[in-house]
């Protein structure tokens, strides 16, 4: 893919989309009647962290990107959250938790470094 939107070079935005792409499969043996509870509710928090990312990166001041990379943050934390909350209802096994909480908490850890790094 030739990159055309900065955003598309940034490794935080690449590692979030496959992040969302992770959670959407571990996320799709949820019981049906979490279809408009949790299933939502992890894969939109999952989806929103790269397009904060992205929408922070188009056109804003230092200020605004620190902003959408809090929010960006934030959401990621809920993923986690609903992680918890899957493991807890025996929705996904601890391997599959720890996979997706690993690499949350990498990614987090990236965000973290790289709003600092932001003016």
């Amino acid at each position: 893919m030739n990159a055309k939107f900065k955003f598309e070079n940034l490794t935080i935005w690449q590692k979030a989309m496959d992040y969302g792409e992770m959670i959407y499969k571990l996320s799709k043996p949820f019981p049906k009647e979490e279809l408009y509870n949790l299933i939502s509710q992890i894969r939109r928090a999952a989806d929103s962290v790269s397009l904060n990312i992205s929408e922070g990166s188009i056109g804003q001041s230092d200020l605004e990107q620190k902003r959408f990379i809090g929010i960006a943050i934030r959401s990621l934390a809920e993923v986690v959250t609903c992680l918890h909350k899957a493991l807890r209802r025996e929705y996904i096994s601890d391997a599959e938790f720890n996979q997706a909480y690993e690499y949350a908490y990498n990614l987090m850890n990236m965000m973290v470094a790289f709003k600092k790094k932001i003016g």
